[in-house]
């Protein structure tokens, strides 16, 4: 299975709010970058940091869903440009974004994962084959 079709499994997945599924395909040493205009933005580093920005990030939907609209592979890495809809907890407000995730694999496991809110960014973060 590629990296892309691996990260289009798990975008269905999140496309139903299960978030959970991901949490495998995390290599143990795993850094996760978090844009810093993103709320609880900044870097965590292993699974267990993994597991502790999901569980913030999620106590502040009500409901969330996240959806891929592009991937874009070079190399190791795969770019998806993403759509997030969801309503805030106890407010009910309905919120909609547009970001990019930027996953470098190594062999299955994911490795890096980075969280960028503008596509500028997120290619320069990609490189220069983009």
């Amino acid at each position: 299975m590629s990296n892309v079709d691996t990260l289009r499994a798990i975008y269905s997945r999140w496309e139903q709010g299960d978030f959970g599924t991901s949490l495998p395909l995390f290599h143990e040493t795993v850094t996760l970058t978090v844009d810093p205009d993103i709320p609880d933005g900044g870097t965590y580093e292993g699974t267990d940091g993994v597991r502790a920005y999901t569980a913030t990030f999620l106590e502040t939907w009500d409901l969330l869903t996240i959806a891929a609209k592009s991937f874009e592979a070079v190399g190791d890495q795969v770019l998806v440009a993403v759509g997030q809809a969801g309503t805030g907890q106890g407010s009910g407000v309905p919120v909609e974004l547009e970001y990019f995730q930027l996953w470098t694999f190594s062999g299955d496991k994911v490795v890096r994962l980075e969280v960028i809110m503008s596509e500028e960014r997120a290619r320069e973060a990609l490189g220069p084959a983009a």
